[in-house]
């Protein structure tokens, strides 16, 4: 007995798990994105396949935790002044986004028939979106801090706030309306109290005890304990919001705002981001499980009548919107494409109207498949816009009637335009150099416009844009994007169809070098070694080492790295022969510098007559006899 639950227990993390780690990295060598990959692996798994997991629910519950870490880490980055400052677009924007598509679902309904309480519950339902599909494409295409990345954060926080008051709908519709909604007034009061309360506990707690307790348990320099307490920080709140009724995702939230500018954020951020990721693929591949394909081939009709009427009215209403924002043209099919989708809260409404006994079973597997396929569509959505619209807005941005006569292809293309690449362009700029530039950050694109740039907005891992920005033509490729998998895809491309080009890349660590140079990378800067080696430098003159000394040692300590990354290269995949060669490194450096050293105070005591050693590391004057 004992033996059996054990094996059902272990076979259920052995699937998904299995599942995902061959689904996901399929899906991104196809540039299909990793969600898609994690909702192929739930279908493939699911009762409607394989049935290797004949009960979806047994894991959504737990995925769920996934969102709540991510609005958790989503709070971590918005200090309480900007939240304060994002109060209009939450309310004004989020608002209109989804009560102005409840309306148009919602007229919809009506047109076919639909009673006006069973359609209002519905279209409520359908007009939220889904959060965990929303920013997890923003943060794996590192949109969060555009401007269509604060839009969509700011709907989705309103739909947080709004999913108490549409499920308190439900049971009201299902009692018979109005009357009903009188009757319960006194307990809907006590219930927005509770609410209220909560959240008020929360804040308050969260101001005056939150940082007091973690500075006592990272007393404990325990990193373990440090970890557990993360957790169950954000397990805590999510469970006092749950506890009245309100989204776990919305309490996480708000308990990262609070921490947002104290001094444990970084180290938050990096003990619970593994578990968001996990937990977040677990999710995808739950709503692949309850993807129903019975309900596709008996009920092909209605699924794909409610899919095209999700995605039309709520992308209709959203193309205005867009325009009304201001947001700039090239985020605009971002902005509309991971609002227009269904979200995982329209599970609930629909599992709670059955319930209720608004919806039969069968009504509620056919809003269920629609919104799943919406989630599915997404990431083939946004990939049909990248390949196909927005060449076309690239042309009309850039064809205005200054810029009609566009210049010849810069001869420097720069791939990455953030803090690393802007420095890189800026001192091209400086000295009178033209470069062309390729990210996806759209108002940095308007505004180096002005400046007589020639930009292009979208993924440079893309082969089509490269050679619209001119890489044929190129003669240095500067690669300065930030993901190292993205980094190693364009050197592929650079080698393979522009080898006329030469390429000038950034590692952001030994192992990312390593890569470069395997794909054949002459010129390559590690990001923060040579910062590192002017700040030894300075350590060095402080301790009384004269500037010329100090800048020469440093030299030939960066030649001799570099040389021993040279010599290792060969040595990469045998850690063995890495471990001895580095020992073998580190004792040539030691020699050479000693013998630099012993130089030095030849040098010393020939100028000044008089003795000399190295510094003191206590004092950092020199002992002089």
């Amino acid at each position: 007995m004992s033996a059996a639950a054990g094996s059902n227990w272990l076979q259920l993390p052995l699937v998904c798990l299995g599942a995902a780690v061959v689904a996901v990295p399929l899906a991104r060598f196809l540039r299909l994105g990793s969600i898609l990959g994690y909702l192929i692996a739930g279908v493939l798994i699911g009762p409607s396949v394989l049935g290797l997991v004949s009960d979806p629910g047994q894991i959504l519950e737990v995925a769920e935790f996934g969102v709540v870490l991510m609005m958790f880490l989503v709070g971590l980055e918005l200090e309480p002044k900007r939240l304060w400052a994002m109060r209009r677009p939450i309310f004004g924007w989020g608002s209109l986004q989804l009560f102005g598509s409840a309306a148009l679902l919602l007229g919809l309904a009506w047109l076919f028939g639909v009673p006006a309480g069973l359609g209002l519950v519905l279209s409520l339902g359908l007009a939220m979106s889904s959060t965990a599909v929303a920013l997890a494409v923003l943060a794996e295409r590192n949109l969060g801090r555009t401007t269509a990345g604060q839009s969509i954060l700011s709907v989705a926080l309103l739909q947080d706030i709004a999913a108490i008051p549409v499920l308190a709908l439900v049971p009201i519709v299902a009692a018979g309306g109005a009357a009903s909604a009188a009757g319960d007034s006194g307990g809907g009061a006590w219930a927005a109290a509770k609410a209220l309360g909560m959240v008020l506990l929360i804040v308050l707690g969260g101001r005056l005890a939150l940082r007091p307790a973690l500075r006592w348990i990272a007393r404990s320099r325990t990193p373990e304990i440090f970890t557990a307490a993360s957790l169950l920080l954000v397990i805590g709140t999510a469970a006092l919001m749950h506890s009245v009724g309100l989204s776990m995702a919305l309490g996480a939230f708000l308990a990262g705002v609070l921490l947002a500018e104290s001094e444990y954020r970084r180290e938050l951020e990096t003990d619970l981001e593994p578990f968001k990721g996990l937990l977040l693929g677990l999710f995808f591949i739950a709503v692949g499980m309850g993807l129903d394909l019975r309900v596709l081939r008996e009920q092909t009709a209605l699924v794909l009548g409610l899919l095209a009427a999700l995605l039309l009215c709520k992308g209709l209403l959203l193309g205005l919107m867009s325009r009304w924002m201001q947001i700039p043209v090239l985020e605009r099919p971002v902005f509309v494409i991971l609002l227009a989708q269904g979200g995982e809260f329209g599970f609930v409404v629909f599992q709670l109207a059955q319930q209720a006994g608004l919806i039969d079973a069968t009504q509620n597997s056919a809003l269920v498949a629609a919104v799943a396929l919406s989630l599915a569509c997404t990431p083939a959505l946004l990939l049909a816009s990248d390949r196909l619209l927005l060449p076309r807005l690239q042309r009309k941005t850039a064809a205005r009637p200054a810029e009609q006569e566009s210049p010849p292809p810069a001869p420097i293309l720069i791939a990455g335009f953030g803090r690393y690449g802007q420095i890189v362009g800026r001192l091209l700029f400086a000295h009178g150099y033209e470069a062309t530039v390729l990210d996806h950050d759209a108002e940095a694109i308007e505004a180096m416009r002005r400046f007589g740039w020639r930009v292009f907005f979208g993924d440079a891992t893309r082969l089509d844009l490269l050679r619209s920005a001119g890489a044929a033509q190129a003669r240095v490729l500067v690669i300065a994007v930030d993901d190292v998998a993205q980094s190693l895809v364009i050197a592929e491309l650079a080698r393979e169809h522009f080898p006329q080009a030469q390429v000038v890349a950034r590692a952001r660590n030994v192992r990312h070098y390593f890569s470069l140079r395997n794909l054949g990378v002459q010129l390559i800067e590690r990001e923060t070694f040579d910062a590192a080696l002017n700040s030894g430098r300075s350590v060095l003159e402080l301790l009384g080492l004269e500037p010329h000394a100090a800048r020469k040692l440093t030299w030939r300590f960066r030649q001799h790295n570099l040389d021993q990354l040279e010599q290792m290269l060969p040595l990469q995949h045998d850690n063995g022969a890495l471990i001895a060669a580095s020992r073998q490194a580190r004792q040539q450096l030691e020699a050479l510098l000693a013998q630099e050293r012993e130089q030095a105070r030849r040098e010393h005591e020939a100028r000044h007559g008089e003795s000399w050693s190295a510094p003191s590391p206590i004092s950092g004057e020199p002992a002089s006899k």
